[in-house]
């Protein structure tokens, strides 16, 4: 049976701003180490104007089971319901250019017809790339600049990043299969995956979120300063050094991170300095323990 991907969502505004505009999208639900994506998306709606111009069918395409929306229970009675919302929104950075951000729950349900649905919706906007941004773990330490690895729908999308090798089998993602929908039917889709310390995967991690905005930034040439998330992640990255100052034996981990690092900068052939052994996630996890229970709340900027 054919289903309308129009029925999926109800456009409210439409508006000529939206043509060739980045269609940025971050669907919250799929790995998204050191919580990268979600602080980006956040900034973007907490320190810029937007107006939300199309609307998602939640019921439709979220299972509330597997994760439950919130409700207010006061005096005796229920009082709120925080309706899930997947939506599409229309920014403007400080120069005035327009780009869409679609955030939300990533779809539990319908994933073809979801992803039919934006190519429907970015067709009818006539908007430009659409553009992914996630965290990623990775065994790199924090004191070394963060790797960015990015994919495309055609060859010369994206340049100057790291790409996986070869062939390999991932867990799919619904903004996976957004990308290569949107290749399928010519469109310039891409995604940018920052690497986030392994042992930082579960933490707040604001600099990756700021090196995901540096990325997007510079490919598309919007004009986004990142004062908040800098600070944020200046705050983060001393509380970092302050747990490490305290522990040797977490200071040694980290030093080994930094030599397998610069010796495979060295030498791709080389993961480690003669001798070293690789720290493995879980011994660093360990020892930040308390570190990442801190970190869990999302940074007031």
């Amino acid at each position: 049976m054919q289903h309308d991907p129009e029925e999926l969502f109800e456009l409210t505004q439409a508006t000529p701003e939206a043509a060739d505009a980045p269609f940025l999208h971050h669907l919250e639900g799929f790995i998204d180490a050191g919580g990268a994506g979600r602080l980006l998306a956040e900034h973007l709606l907490e320190d810029y104007e937007y107006e939300t111009i199309a609307r998602f069918d939640a019921d439709r395409l979220i299972d509330y089971r597997s994760r439950r929306p919130l409700m207010t229970y006061e005096d005796g009675h229920w009082a709120g319901y925080e309706v899930p919302e997947l939506a599409l929104h229309l920014i403007r950075d400080t120069k005035e250019q327009p780009f869409l951000l679609l955030t939300g729950p990533e779809p539990d349900h319908e994933w073809e017809l979801f992803t039919a649905a934006v190519r429907t919706l970015a067709d009818q906007l006539k908007a430009g790339p659409a553009i992914s941004f996630l965290g990623i773990p990775a065994g790199v330490p924090h004191t070394r600049p963060l790797g960015v690895i990015a994919h495309g729908t055609r060859e010369g999308l994206v340049t100057g990043n790291q790409r996986l090798p070869n062939r390999i089998q991932l867990p799919g993602s619904a903004a996976a299969l957004l990308e290569l929908r949107l290749g399928e039917a010519g469109r310039d889709a891409l995604g940018f995956a920052v690497q986030v310390p392994h042992y930082l995967a579960q933490a707040v991690y604001p600099g990756a979120a700021l090196v995901l905005l540096g990325q997007i930034c510079e490919f598309t040439g919007l004009d986004l300063p990142s004062v908040d998330l800098q600070v944020a992640a200046d705050r983060t990255n001393e509380a970092i050094e302050k747990q490490i100052s305290e522990s040797a034996e977490v200071a040694e981990l980290v030093r080994a991170l930094e030599q397998q690092y610069d010796a495979a900068a060295e030498d791709q052939d080389s993961l480690l300095a003669e001798g070293e052994e690789v720290p493995t996630g879980d011994e660093i996890a360990a020892q930040f323990e308390r570190f990442l229970a801190d970190q869990q709340k999302p940074p007031e900027f």
